[in-house]
């Protein structure tokens, strides 16, 4: 073992404790005035999967979204930004099975004929209805199972972790488990006193995972009375440090949408960018967006670990995020970690390659939470106890780049012979 210490890591306010915020039962319904349901309605050949999730608000509420930045966005993707502009709505229906990507008109059609579909059942404008789909690109999204199925799933409609749980798992395509969260804590009042506030959500996504908006389909609820612009901004701040900062793959779908529902339920006064308790509501959501993020990177497609890459002491935001990056998206640094193999020369071979300037002689790396590096040169290391620390289902890689003051954080996972497979065998 060598004789320095491991790197100290910026730890961000991004737990739910740190906000002052605990976990709570119900996932998206944890927040007080959301239902929700999943139903099988045959968009999956697999009539036992569910494959059509709806979330509603008992009326229209504020709502804010994120959107994939990919030119070859779904049909969906351009519906739901149209829909959701007057910072409104009451409900989203989600598919699995089928993206409704580079689908042209007929697509489009589709995606606002299911909104008006939902729309007539719930009482409300088709307007106020967002819609996302996930899953083969390029192929017709058939509307029967929208006929059958939004009635069933709004006869199952409940404000219950069971109705949450059931939207999670019907929006999964490779995904092995659900992803929910729920979290609850007081946030203060001008005239005194708190207010009790929910954040919940569930999340999908598994491979194609590199966004730059938000992630895969998440659905995020809270309760807390924010303003049209307040939800906007906080979900553009929790959505840049914790969806943003995931990679699997390094490659960004076309259906990316990320959608928070503001009911208001929980009562209090209005929240908005300069009321005291917006700060507390904006750092439980990013909390929520950043337990569901480690969430997808713990599942990538065939991995088997979850990779946290810390970049401290860089010139900038900028440049801490590209070679965090590089990093994270390493082939050689992923299938490192599959082998168990603490190849620290990966890690600076990656991040030497991405056109961030340093001194090579300046950095400093760790891998494990074991010094490996010290100003560019290697520091022995225990083998054997390197091999140990890998039974942990969490790698952590930090490296200094010596150049700055600015940091970040980016979670992956580990690239094994099942992505391939996975990926192989994803259409046959």
């Amino acid at each position: 073992m060598s004789d320095f210490s491991p790197l100290a890591v910026p730890v961000a306010p991004d737990t739910p404790e740190a906000c002052g915020f605990v976990p709570c039962e119900g996932g998206v319904c944890a927040a007080s005035g959301i239902s929700a349901a999943g139903v099988s309605a045959g968009f999956r050949r697999n009539p036992e999967r569910l494959d059509l999730a709806l979330v509603t608000a008992e009326e229209p509420c504020v709502a804010a979204a994120t959107f994939t930045t990919n030119r070859f966005c779904a049909a969906p993707v351009t519906v739901s930004r149209a829909h959701v502009a007057d910072g409104r709505a009451r409900a989203v229906v989600l598919n699995s099975g089928n993206a409704n990507a580079a689908t042209g008109e007929p697509g489009l059609a589709c995606a606002e004929r299911a909104c008006e579909r939902v729309a007539a059942e719930l009482g409300c404008a088709a307007e106020d209805v967002l819609v996302c789909s996930t899953g083969v690109i390029g192929v017709p999204l058939p509307w029967e199972p929208y006929e059958a199925g939004v009635p069933a799933a709004v006869a199952a409609l409940a404000p219950s972790a069971a109705g949450a749980h059931d939207a999670a798992c019907a929006v999964m395509t490779t995904d092995t488990v659900p992803k929910e969260v729920s979290i609850a804590g007081e946030v203060p009042q001008v005239g005194g006193g708190t207010v009790t506030v929910h954040v919940g959500g569930f999340v999908k996504g598994s491979g194609m995972i590199q966004p730059n908006m938000a992630t895969m389909l998440a659905v995020l609820a809270t309760d807390a009375p924010l303003t049209a612009e307040a939800a906007r901004e906080a979900l553009r701040a929790a959505v840049g440090q914790s969806f943003n900062k995931v990679t699997v793959d390094s490659d960004t779908s076309t259906n990316d949408t990320c959608i928070l529902l503001a009911t208001g339920v929980a009562g209090g006064e209005k929240i908005d960018l300069s009321h005291p308790a917006y700060p507390v509501v904006a750092a439980a959501v990013r909390a929520a967006c950043v337990e569901l993020a480690r969430k997808i990177a713990a599942d990538g497609e065939g991995s088997t670990k979850l990779v946290t890459v810390t970049v401290t002491g860089a010139a900038t935001d900028e440049d801490a995020d590209t070679v965090a990056r590089a990093i994270a998206n390493s082939p050689l640094v992923k299938t490192a970690i599959f082998g168990h193999d603490a190849n620290w020369g990966r890690v600076a071979a990656a991040a030497g390659k991405c056109g961030v300037p340093f001194d090579q002689y300046a950095v400093d790396i760790d891998f494990l939470g074991v010094p490996v590096c010290r100003a560019g040169l290697t520091v022995p290391m225990d083998e054997e106890d390197m091999l140990r620390r890998f039974e942990a289902p969490e790698i952590p890689i930090t490296v200094n780049l010596g150049m700055g003051e600015a940091s970040t954080r980016v979670w992956t996972c580990d690239l094994t012979h099942d992505y391939v497979t996975i990926n192989g065998d994803y259409r046959t």
